[in-house]
């Protein structure tokens, strides 16, 4: 997700200070070198590096023992909180089949859990800064793993879920995310790309074994002891790890907020494109359980299938990530957006068998991880380093309606066309709605695209 967000943001902090002691504004000051004389700059387009950020970047280590420690660390955290996430769809169809509530309902409180990631960004900025990474990271793990357990107190009540689920889980998946988005940079220059991908695959990976253990739970023992097991094994190797996890220098918290970016075409685009991407990206894994169910499929198929879907959602996240250094970052979210509109527009309503779902599913999680590993690069390399923080902050900000509401839609269409008992067809308004989201999304970048460049063919 928004990897590289929070590096930035300490780097913009730092400037902020040191210009405000000095009365003025060096936030886009080039080095000078041999006492030429500095050049201009057009601070709407540039991309030139500020004075404090090399000296900075040259003092981190990019490796080391303790930089991999603190990698391992924020891998096991986002393989318990981006892999539950991704994963409740399988829990939500075992409460479906036992009449818990509807599947729009439900998908309501898987929805509430990622929401909390853009809704408290800022004032998780300003834990972090107050309590520091280590502490933060402690926190988060404990309010994720104590939600699990409580949660399995919930199974019969939706507002008991809603609270613990919803809002317990959610305060402690957005401690995690910004903990693992902000640590990994301080240790890494040249290999930050490398460091935060091996960060966020973890995620995935954590999706696809998750998903396994959740249906075999399940079946075994039940959802409110599924829940009671995944909590425990949380608290069991993730406050270890958060242990592991330490900054190398106070963590600051800038202004996120920049009202004058709204006067730019592109900022205005992309962050209007970023709200439209979210809206689809929960409808596959929350749905797939439900939809192979329609299939006269088993739920350990439904599970496997969005087993699939993060793993490959985490083989997304790595290739975008090595595209956007050979086609740009541009061009690459371009083409993830596509790919994730083409498989819910063209594969998906015609998958009536298994084969063809897990063409999609393999396809739709491709393109669902490209879009989280693509964004932040795209908005440093459209707007540059001296405003890249508070660009990428206000554009995740922008994600919470999509987050929340996204899989909520789906499920309300799904049950006015005759709900998830019904034929295949009850299913296709959803998914059209989903493809039609990411299809616009992907056409307000390519707008952006051919504003700065109409050859097909350059590197943006």
């Amino acid at each position: 997700m928004a990897s590289s967000l929070a590096f930035m943001s300490i780097e913009l902090e730092s400037r902020n200070n040191n210009d405000q002691g000095n009365g003025r504004d060096n936030s886009l000051r080039a080095p000078i070198v041999n006492g030429s004389n500095p050049p201009q700059i057009d601070p709407s387009t540039s991309t030139l590096t500020p004075l404090s950020h090399l000296t900075e970047t040259s003092s981190i280590p990019d490796g080391g023992k303790e930089a991999w420690l603190v990698i391992l660390g924020c891998s096991v955290i986002t393989w318990w909180f981006v892999g539950t996430s991704y994963s409740w769809g399988v829990i939500q169809a075992a409460l479906v089949a036992r009449s818990l509530s509807s599947a729009s309902t439900l998908s309501f409180v898987g929805s509430l859990t990622a929401t909390c990631i853009s809704a408290f960004a800022l004032i998780n900025a300003r834990i972090i800064r107050a309590l520091g990474a280590r502490n933060t990271a402690l926190l988060g793990v404990a309010l994720l793993g104590v939600g699990e357990v409580l949660s399995g107190f919930s199974t019969a009540s939706v507002v008991g879920l809603f609270w613990t689920t919803g809002v317990i889980m959610g305060c402690g998946t957005s401690l995690c995310f910004m903990v693992v988005s902000v640590t990994p940079a301080q240790y890494f220059s040249r290999k930050r790309g490398l460091a935060n991908g091996v960060v966020y695959a973890a995620g995935g990976l954590g999706g696809t074994v998750i998903s396994f253990m959740l249906d075999a739970l399940i079946n075994k023992v039940g959802p409110p002891w599924t829940f009671r097991t995944i909590g425990f094994l949380t608290l069991g190797t993730g406050l270890p790890a958060a242990w592991m996890i330490k900054e190398r220098s106070p963590i600051r918290s800038p202004t996120f907020i920049e009202w004058r970016l709204f006067r730019e075409f592109r900022f205005s685009i992309l962050f209007l494109a970023g709200a439209l991407a979210t809206f689809p990206l929960f409808v596959p894994p929350f749905f797939l359980p439900l939809y192979s169910n329609s299939l006269g499929l088993s739920s350990s198929v439904g599970a496997g299938l969005v087993a699939g879907f993060n793993f490959s959602s985490a083989i997304g996240r790595l290739c975008c990530g090595l595209m956007c250094d050979k086609i740009g970052p541009l061009n690459t979210l371009f083409l993830s957006l596509c790919l994730s509109a083409g498989s819910m527009l063209i594969l998906w309503p015609v998958s009536t068998t298994l084969g063809p779902l897990v063409v999609f599913v393999i396809v739709n999680g491709v393109g669902n991880g490209g879009f989280f590993s693509t964004m932040p690069t795209v908005v440093g390399s459209v707007f540059g380093s001296a405003r890249v923080s508070v660009a990428m902050g206000m554009i995740v900000t922008g994600w919470a309606g999509g987050y929340l509401m996204g899989a909520p839609i789906a499920g309300y269409l799904l049950d006015a066309y005759g709900g998830e008992h019904s034929t295949l067809m009850a299913y296709h308004p959803a998914i059209f709605y989903a493809g039609s989201m990411a299809l616009g999304a992907s056409g307000l970048v390519g707008m952006v695209r051919l504003k700065m460049n109409t050859s097909l063919f350059k590197k943006l």
